[in-house]
């Protein structure tokens, strides 16, 4: 099945059943001129899907790193309707997914709003949104029009959640399950969360789709510590500040390749 035919939870269990743990690279829109050839870059060099934020004021999940490249983005003048337009017929072989906040959601077609979207993006290519400050009881008008736009709605599992709460969770996502490895804000650590294994080992218990842990994965090193329990691996900040320390692309490409050889050798 070609990628332009497969939704993300098609393309992502694909790639599991093919061995390895997935890598979903996280590329903050418009932060250099050449971004888009990190989201081209980043595919080639292996990753199973990319994960496209879009700049916002206040970003509340969002560490550090994250924050300064979305500062840096709107500095550059990017905006989310115009990155979002950017993305249109940009064919990479993977599928694209964008993470956002639900003011950007709500207000992006005034007129229509979350519906509005949601249709943008399955017009523009994208298979896959993250909403991460929208509650799932606050979710259903959300969740019904991504399933109508065939737009993957991917929803946040916490260190927090309890098993009956994961399985709620799951059974609401669709693409893949986003493990948080921590309860604090993305950023690089020092260490992967203790709670991370545990978190990912409570979700592969209640569900089949793909579960994704994020939020604190640097490393190589911690991605495949996470990776023997988890289907795979979200990598932003690592990435982003490689660009806000004046590191060309390529170089970014190079570090989402490493992050691949590794991924490829753990068992399944």
């Amino acid at each position: 099945m070609s990628v332009a035919a497969a939704t993300l939870e098609e393309h992502l269990r694909s790639a599991r059943a093919g061995g390895g743990r997935l890598l979903i690279p996280y590329v903050m829109a418009g932060v250099v001129p050449d971004w888009l050839d990190l989201v081209r870059g980043a595919a080639e060099a292996g990753a199973d899907a990319v994960e496209i934020g879009l700049p916002f004021s206040d970003p509340m999940l969002d560490g550090p790193t994250v924050q300064h490249a979305a500062a840096l983005a709107s500095r550059r003048g990017a905006r989310p309707r115009a990155l979002l337009d950017a993305l249109a017929g940009l064919d990479v072989g993977v599928p694209l997914i964008v993470m956002t906040y639900a003011n950007v959601a709500l207000t992006l077609t005034p007129s229509r709003g979350v519906g509005g979207f949601v249709d943008h993006l399955a017009a523009v290519g994208v298979r896959g949104v993250i909403v991460p400050d929208l509650p799932l009881e606050e979710s259903a008008e959300y969740l019904a029009c991504a399933a109508g736009a065939d737009v993957a709605a991917v929803l946040l599992a916490a260190p927090s959640c309890d098993e009956d709460r994961c399985r709620e969770i799951a059974r609401a996502s669709s693409g893949f399950v986003y493990c948080m490895s921590s309860m604090r804000t993305t950023g690089e650590r020092a260490a992967l969360g203790a709670s991370a294994r545990d978190t990912a080992r409570q979700l592969k218990g209640v569900t089949d789709l793909p579960v994704v842990a994020g939020f604190g994965i640097s490393t190589v090193d911690q991605a495949v510590d996470v990776c023997a329990d988890a289907d795979g691996v979200v990598v932003g900040s690592a990435f982003m500040r490689m660009l806000l320390d004046g590191a060309p692309v390529s170089e970014v490409v190079d570090a989402v390749s490493a992050f691949r050889r590794a991924l490829s050798s753990v068992g399944g």
